[in-house]
C-alpha cells in the first residue's frame, strides 16, 4: 500500500472524477478538473527545479487555488509550508527561511510583503501569484500568474511511485514561542487524522481503496471546514472530503452570517469550527436570522458541529443545542504534534468548566511525572502522551525534539505539555496548555477554565486570562475583556460570576479592557499579545481585597 495522501485523493479521483470536489465563492471544480489543475501545477513546479523534499509555501485564505496546491505539492512528493496571512514581514522572514522554502503559492493581495521579504531568502526562486481581485504589483518579485503557469505545463499524473515515508509538515501557531515545523510520515498522519484508523472502533483500514470505495458507493457528504488552511484541522477535514468523494466548500473570509449563508446555499451536511472565537458570532448571526430578510436560515441538512483546538465554553454549547436541537455537537482535543486524541459529545449542562471531557483513543493517555499513567478519579494531574502513529520531530530542532517526542518505559511518546485529570470513568478532561498555566501562591491555574467560566457573565464577549507579577503570591490572575456592546461589568461583578464555577483562588483579581481579542486566524488564542496589555498600563478594575481573595 502506498499510504500516501496524493495516492489517495487520486483513487476518489479516479472513482467519482464528475463529482464537485471544492466550491468557494460562486465557483466549482470537479474531482477530473482538480485532477488537471493540480498535475499541471505539479508539472510546473519540478521544471521549475522543486524536488521531492523541497519545501513548498502557500500563503492564502481559504480558496480553491490553496488546496489544488496542497494536492500538487504532494503529488510531486515536496513538502507544504503553511504560511500564517496575518504573519508580519519579519515573522514571514523567519518561516520562508527556517523551512528552507524555495517556491511560493501566494494571494496576490500579499505581494508587498513577500516583495520585502524575498531578497533575504536566496534560496526561495520561484514564486506563484494567485489573483483575487486586489491589484497589488508584484513585478518586482520576478513572479509568475498562477492561471498563467498552469496553462503552460502538462496536465497528465506522469509522476513515479510516491512513498508512505513521504514528509507532511505543519507549522504550529507560535503564540508561546517561534513557530516550528511539526514533521509527519504521510502514513502517520493519515491514520491519525485522516481515516486511517477508525475513530470509533480503532480499527486500521487495511485498503488503501476504502475511503474512496465508501465514497463512491454513497452520496458524498459536504463539509464546511471554517478555520483557515494553516490550520491542521481545517487541512484534514478537507482532505477527509477528498479521500471520500465529498465535497468541500471553502470560505476566505469568516463571519457568522457568511458561514449560514454557506450552510443554506450548499447543504452543508459537516462543520468544523475552532471554539468560542467562531462558536460566539455564530450564534449572534443565528439569533438574527438573515442579514436582508430576517428570515431563518434553512440548516436542515446540517446534522453535524464539531470543534477542536481552541476552548469551547460549556454556555456557548447550551446554546447551541437550543437553536439547532437534533445535531450532533462534539469537542475534540489534538495537537499539531498528536493529531486527534479523543472525542467528546455534548449534551445540555456539563457541569465541568473549560476545556472539554472526552473519550480518549487507544493510543493516547495521561502520565504522571514518573511517566506512569494517572489513576482514573485521583483527582492527579498529568499531561497528555500519545504513542504509536507520531511525528519524526521539529524541523531543524534537535532540543525541542528531544523534549517533546520522549521513550519512557520503552515506548515512544509525543508530550506537548497539555495537562489533564482523568474522571473514574476514564474520561479525560484537559486543563491547558501548561507553558500558559498560573501559578500562584503554588497553585496551578489553567487559563482555559478561567475564561469559560468568565464567559457565563453576559456582557463578556470574549477574553484571555493571564498571570500578572504580585508580591505575596508571585503571580495573581489577570483577564483581558473584550465585552458587548462597551459595557464594563466591574471586577467585582466578573469575580462574582466565576465563583458559582470556580474555585476562589482561580477568580480574576484584576481586569484589562479591550475593543477586541487577538487571536490567529484560526481563533487560537495570543497569550504573548495578552500579556502585552497588561504591562502597558494598570489595569482597569482590580478586585477587592484581592491578595486577600488569592489565598482562598
Amino acid at each position: 500500500m502506498a499510504l500516501n495522501i496524493a495516492d489517495l485523493v487520486e483513487h476518489a479521483i479516479d472513482l467519482v472524477p464528475d463529482r464537485v470536489a471544492l466550491a468557494a465563492e460562486g465557483r466549482e471544480i470537479s474531482y477530473a478538473q482538480l485532477e488537471e489543475r493540480a498535475n499541471r501545477l505539479g508539472h510546473y513546479l519540478l521544471e521549475h527545479g522543486v524536488e521531492p523534499g523541497d519545501k513548498v509555501g502557500i500563503y492564502s485564505r481559504n480558496t480553491i487555488e490553496a488546496i489544488e496546491a496542497m494536492i500538487a505539492v504532494f503529488k510531486i512528493r515536496a513538502v507544504m509550508v503553511n504560511v500564517n496571512y496575518r504573519y508580519v514581514e519579519n515573522e514571514l522572514q523567519y518561516i520562508f527561511d527556517n523551512s528552507d522554502m524555495v517556491a511560493l503559492v501566494h494571494e496576490r493581495r500579499y505581494s508587498d510583503k513577500v516583495a520585502n521579504v524575498l531578497p533575504s531568502v536566496p534560496h526561495l526562486k520561484t514564486v506563484l501569484v494567485v489573483e483575487d481581485g486586489t491589484d497589488l504589483d508584484y513585478s518586482a518579485t520576478g513572479a509568475v500568474e498562477y492561471e498563467a503557469a498552469l496553462a503552460q505545463s502538462s496536465p497528465g499524473r506522469d509522476f513515479g511511485e510516491r512513498s508512505p515515508d513521504d514528509l507532511y509538515m505543519l507549522y504550529t501557531g507560535g503564540t508561546t514561542g517561534s513557530p516550528k515545523g511539526v514533521m509527519w510520515r504521510h502514513e502517520d498522519v493519515w491514520r491519525v487524522l485522516g481515516g486511517g484508523i477508525n475513530f470509533a472502533t480503532g480499527e486500521y483500514v487495511q485498503d488503501e481503496w476504502d475511503l474512496a470505495k465508501q465514497g463512491a458507493e454513497n452520496a458524498g457528504l459536504v463539509r464546511l471546514p471554517i478555520p483557515p488552511m494553516i490550520h491542521g484541522g481545517a487541512q484534514w477535514a478537507t482532505l477527509q472530503a477528498l479521500f471520500g468523494g465529498g465535497k468541500a466548500v471553502l470560505l476566505a473570509e469568516f463571519s457568522g452570517h457568511a458561514v449560514w449563508q454557506t450552510i443554506d446555499e450548499h447543504k452543508v451536511n459537516l462543520i468544523f469550527i475552532t471554539g468560542d472565537a467562531m462558536a460566539q458570532p455564530m450564534l449572534d448571526a443565528l439569533d438574527e436570522g438573515h442579514p436582508e430578510t430576517g428570515q431563518p436560515y434553512d440548516l436542515s441538512s446540517l446534522f453535524f458541529i464539531g470543534s477542536s483546538a481552541a476552548l469551547f465554553s460549556p454556555a456557548l454549547k447550551d446554546k447551541f443545542l437550543d437553536l439547532l436541537p437534533n445535531r450532533v455537537i462534539s469537542d475534540s482535543i489534538g495537537s499539531s504534534e498528536t493529531g486527534f486524541g479523543g472525542i467528546g459529545f455534548v449534551t445540555k449542562g456539563q457541569s465541568h468548566v473549560g476545556a472539554p471531557t472526552v473519550k480518549i483513543d487507544a493510543s493516547t493517555s495521561v502520565l504522571d511525572d514518573d511517566g506512569n499513567p494517572v489513576e482514573p478519579g485521583s483527582g492527579k494531574i498529568g499531561q497528555i502522551a500519545r504513542s504509536g502513529h507520531i511525528p519524526i520531530g521539529y524541523y531543524k530542532d534537535e532540543a525541542k525534539t528531544a523534549a517533546t517526542f520522549r521513550e519512557i518505559n520503552g515506548v515512544r511518546y509525543s508530550i506537548p505539555g497539555d495537562y489533564a485529570t482523568v474522571e473514574a470513568d476514564g474520561s479525560v478532561t484537559m486543563l491547558g496548555r501548561g507553558s500558559v498555566s498560573i501559578n500562584s501562591g503554588g497553585e496551578k491555574i489553567y487559563p482555559e477554565e478561567v475564561e469559560a467560566a468568565l464567559k457565563s457573565h453576559p456582557d463578556v464577549f470574549d477574553v484571555l486570562v493571564v498571570g500578572v507579577p504580585d508580591e505575596r503570591w508571585g503571580q495573581r490572575v489577570a483577564a483581558v475583556v473584550a465585552t458587548r456592546d462597551g459595557r464594563r461589568p466591574s471586577a467585582n461583578a466578573l469575580a462574582d460570576a466565576c465563583r458559582t464555577l470556580i474555585a476562589g483562588y482561580k477568580v480574576p483579581r484584576s481586569i484589562w479592557y479591550v475593543d477586541e481579542i487577538r487571536r490567529s486566524p484560526a481563533g487560537k488564542p495570543d497569550y504573548r499579545w495578552a500579556l502585552e496589555q497588561t504591562d502597558s498600563r494598570p489595569a482597569d478594575d482590580d478586585y477587592a481585597n484581592s491578595s486577600a481573595a488569592a489565598a482562598g
